[in-house]
């Protein structure tokens, strides 16, 4: 029964992590076409202002301003799938009024797979978020995402609420037995990759941290 229960669990998360990718891809592709557009965009305000309508180019530049807004906060790390993933779930966190600093630069062709590192880096900003949900004072997520040699390596820091009993690897929680099911599975990928994750739990803050064979 346990068996099939998690087998279950990882149906579902691979599924919910293939479509939030999807999801995202599709907003680059968005962002890639409004891109595109642009020297159409610089013809219609020209004409605008040529014609001695200044008002009309200001209403355009708005509505452009305001559907920009909704595709550009995409990051460029130089790996297309990890800017979907971050850029999603910063976002997210953005808008629940977390502070997030990130500095990530990684290339493109990684061993693991786009759907891997949604698993891993999406679970890993899950459960950012919902720690900083309970924190007190400055809520907060700063993350470091590059390439040492072959390995990519991750850290991340951020906010959180009492420090947490550790079991096993994992942590303790009166909510659901265990500090996220989603780090269970980030820990199994990165392990069936030769790397290593360590979890860290403190008053006020929780940190992440892996190191993973990432190029051929």
């Amino acid at each position: 029964m346990l068996k099939r229960t998690y087998l279950k669990l990882v149906e579902y998360q691979t599924e919910q992590s293939r479509r939030h990718l999807e999801e995202v891809r599709s907003i680059h592709r968005e962002m890639r076409g409004y891109k595109h557009d642009f020297h159409n965009h610089l013809q219609a305000l020209k004409s605008y202002l040529d014609a001695g309508n200044p008002e009309r180019a200001k209403e355009y530049l708005l509505d452009l301003d305001e559907k920009l807004m909704n595709v550009d906060t995409l990051l460029k790390t130089g790996n297309v799938s990890l800017d979907a993933i971050l850029s999603a779930k910063l976002a997210q966190a953005k808008n629940e009024g977390i502070a997030v600093t990130v500095k990530a630069n990684v290339p493109d062709g990684l061993t693991v797979s786009d759907l891997e590192l949604s698993i891993i880096v999406g679970n890993l900003l899950d459960n950012a978020i919902e720690a900083c949900r309970s924190a007190e004072g400055e809520k907060f997520i700063r993350l470091f995402l590059g390439m040492k040699g072959k390995m990519l390596y991750f850290s991340m820091l951020n906010a959180a609420g009492a420090k947490l009993k550790k079991s096993g690897t994992l942590f303790a929680t009166g909510k659901s037995g265990a500090h996220g099911f989603g780090l269970r599975r980030a820990e199994a990928i990165i392990r069936d990759h030769g790397g290593w994750v360590k979890y860290n739990s403190e008053d006020g803050a929780f940190t992440s941290e892996f190191l993973v064979p990432a190029l051929p």
